[in-house]
This record gives structure tokens, sequence and C-alpha cells, in this order.
């Protein structure tokens, strides 16, 4: 790791999901951006889709800082790595602002990681059903923890200049100030579905404009220069960046092509993995499984993230010349890494429609939501990692296969419930189980390594 100095920076926090976090955030990625600033962004927590807005207000990669999956000590030098030569740095939290893992008291909530980065926190309220109620909620919210530190409040969907007044009056009275005030706008509002937010991916041109919205929305409701002031009054950071080269102790020179699959049905990764891969000596080459209908040329590893197959299941299908080059690969015993998504590609078949048949079992979406935080153990050997392997993990899916494990599972899991999970078969390691490499490099070191001698 290398050393590197503080940036101004802020989290952007609620009291419960639905608030307007991401609205207020990105938005105030674009406003800032806008001004001419380099803005770092990052989303607390595992998800993927958020970061893919906070990259199009400020053209640079979103990164997710997770306490969870990372652990508490690499917070700091991951958020150091991503806002490296940056002017200032917003961080935009994860539900409400004291909710963590399950169980697991404040660990991954946005108060944690606030602390962490000694970081001024910015409460956005919904302030659409409530008057002077508001000052007890944000009061509750001031005192509950000392040492997290809200430094200002913004008011989203505010209804009139008389609702602002009276919100204003009862806020008086908890000397936090009001740092900006939102009316309702539908203009910045961005579809869901049945995983939340649709990725920017999917709906590039009208992503633009909905950023573009929620960056004038902030510049016109929100006082900057202030907010900025705020930024600048984050504690100093003593932690060292964080530093792919030297987590994955050196490269190789091989330059084997890993290649990564990507387009609008394979959208979620983390950017510390591609940084990982190359750091070990891949020469990392994208694709889009929707429309290339070969791997890129040399391929000897492939990285299948997650992302929607399911809702591009026809396409998928229909690219029969690559299902068959990705069943070739791994048939050959080159490492194939696939997860959550990649696993459904995998499969014999998802929803009915044939996929790559790696894999001797089916996919298919169903209405039951699997979601959390997991503890997971490498149940034997694989290319990702050595049978013992111990890393967290996260689900997030509406799909099920069947069967859920192979005759060499992936990982067993610790709860909810105990279980097995996934598949390892020569080079593949296939599971639902989303890992950040960051927590343990050495799975991409084990990946390259694999591909340069299978």
């Amino acid at each position: 790791m290398v050393s590197s100095p503080s940036v101004p920076r802020l989290v952007v926090a609620a009291p419960a999901s639905g608030s307007g976090k991401t609205t207020v955030a990105t938005g105030l990625m674009a406003a800032l951006a806008g001004r001419g600033l380099s803005v770092s962004p990052h989303k607390v927590g595992p998800d993927y889709i958020d970061p893919g807005y906070h990259a199009l207000a400020t053209g640079r990669a979103g990164r997710n800082l997770d306490a969870y999956l990372c652990g508490p000590e690499l917070v700091g030098p991951l958020f150091l790595h991503g806002a490296r030569g940056c002017d200032i740095a917003v961080v935009e939290g994860v539900m409400g602002l004291y909710d963590g893992a399950a169980g697991e008291g404040e660990l991954a909530s946005t108060a944690q990681v606030a602390k962490l980065l000694r970081a001024p926190v910015v409460l956005v309220v919904d302030a659409s059903s409530q008057s002077r109620s508001v000052a007890a909620l944000v009061h509750g919210f001031v005192t509950w923890d000392p040492e997290v530190r809200v430094g200002g409040v913004i008011l989203n969907k505010v209804a009139s200049d008389r609702h602002e007044v009276l919100l204003r009056e009862a806020l008086d009275s908890v000397g936090v100030p009001v740092l900006g005030v939102l009316r309702r706008a539908p203009q910045v509002d961005t579809p869901s579905r049945h995983l939340g937010l649709v990725p920017v991916a999917e709906r590039r041109a009208a992503a633009v404009e909905a950023v573009a919205a929620m960056g004038a929305q902030v510049s016109d409701g929100c006082d900057l220069d202030a907010l900025t002031a705020l930024a600048r009054s984050a504690g100093p950071l003593t932690d060292p960046a964080w530093d792919a080269a030297e987590a994955v102790a050196g490269p190789s020179p091989d330059g084997a092509v890993v290649a990564v699959a990507g387009g609008e049905a394979f959208t979620f990764s983390y950017a510390e993995h591609a940084e990982l891969l190359r750091a070990a000596g891949a020469d990392v080459v994208p694709f889009d499984p929707l429309r290339d209908e070969r791997l890129p040329e040399g391929t000897r590893g492939l990285v299948i993230g997650g992302g929607f197959p399911e809702v591009y299941a026809a396409e998928l299908s229909a690219n029969e010349p690559l299902r068959k080059a990705v069943a070739e690969l791994a048939l050959s015993g080159a490492p194939v890494a696939a997860e959550c998504a990649g696993l459904l590609y995998l499969c014999r078949e998802l929803d009915g429609r044939p996929m790559c048949g790696v894999l001797d079992a089916t996919a298919r979406m169903t209405e039951r939501l699997t979601l959390g935080y997991r503890d997971a153990v490498a149940v034997g050997d694989s290319a990702l990692a050595a049978a013992g392997t111990r890393m967290r993990g996260h689900e997030f899916h509406r799909t099920v296969v069947e069967p859920g494990a192979g005759a060499a599972p992936a990982w067993g899991l610790r709860a909810p419930v105990r279980r097995v999970e996934g598949f390892v078969q020569q080079g593949v390691h296939a599971s639902f189980l989303h890992t950040h490499w960051a927590a343990a490099p050495g799975v991409a070191r084990r990946f390259v390594e694999r591909c340069r001698t299978s």
C-alpha cells in the first residue's frame, strides 16, 4: 500500500430506504462535477446498480465500501485508492443510517463507514408526510451515536414554500443546518424491477437524462458551497491507499488473456476485480455475451459476474456460437469463475431456454427473494480458492438452480442455515455468492496462475 493524502468527503445517508439517498448522492456528484471538480463516487454496501449511476455522474468508476465483505480495516484503504487524485468524494449510504448486517450491530452500516472514514454525514429526510415531527426524527439520528457527526440535513419531497417554512422552523431547535430543500420531481425517477433500479447499461440515454436532472435539482435546491465546506471538515485519514499490485504480491509477466463478460446482461462487477487480475499478470479483455459470437482471441480464463440474464434469456440463448465456445473452453479445463448471473448462464437451461450446458443444472425465475450476507468456506480446491479458504459474500437473486450444488460444491455456508452451494468441476467455479476479491486477493493470483498452466 502507498501513502495517499486525505480527500474532502461526506456521506449521504437517510433515516430509511426510499428517502431519496440515490437521487441526492448522484445529483450532488453530478452538480459538483459540473463545477469542474474531480468527484470520487462511492457506495456503502454490496449494491452494484447505484455505482453505475454514480459513474455516469462523475466519469469515474463507482466503487463499493463494504465492511462486511472486505472487513472494516479495508474501508479506508479502498476509499483512498478510489479517491486518489480527486478534489472531493461523495459516499452514498445504504438503507437507514444505522442499519447494517443482520444481527451484527453496526457492522456494514453507513454509520460505521462514516466513522471509519471520519466523514461528516448529510441526512436526507423524506419530509412528504410531516412538519414539526421532523425535528424529533433528526434529533434522534443526531444523538443516537455521538461518534457519528451529522453535519446537515437535506429535506426531500417538500410540498410547498409553506411546508418548507414549517420544516425549517422545527429544525431550528435541533441545531443542524438545512443544506438543501428538494421538491417532488418525477423527471429524476429511475425505473425499478425485481432487484432494484434498472442498470445504466440497459437504459443509457434515459439514464443520462435522469442523472442530468438529478444534478440540476441538487444544484438548484442545495447549498453546494456549504456542502463542499462540510466535506473539507472531514478528519484526516492515516490509512495507506490500497494497491492491487501490492495485494497480489507482484505481477506475473505472462499476460494470459482473461475474458470478462459485460454488456447489458452482465453489469455487476467490482472495479477492483479487474485491477487485481491485471496486477496478477492477466490481459483483461471484456466481451458481450449478447452480441459477440466468439470469445476474445487467445482466451485462457473466463470471468462471468452478476447481472440480469433472466431478462435477456432469449437473446443469450440465441447466441449459440458463443454458448458453444464457452462450453468448449470449460470442457478444456480452463479456469472459469461465475457468480450468480454467470452461474445461470453456465446451466443447461434458464427459464426453459438453452444456455451453455456446462453445468448439469436448470435455472428459473421465482417470486422468492434470496438476500443477505453469507459466511462461506471453500469445500474443496478450485481455480479460485484452496479448500478451507474462508470468504464473506452476499446473495441477491430471485432465481433458483436445481440442483443447488454439484457433486463438488463451491461453498459451505453457515447462515442463515448451514448448506452447501454452487459447483466446482474441472476449472469451473460457479456460485450464487458475490464476493469482493480485495478481501482475499489470493483468489485473483490463483486464478491467473491456473490460466497459465491449464
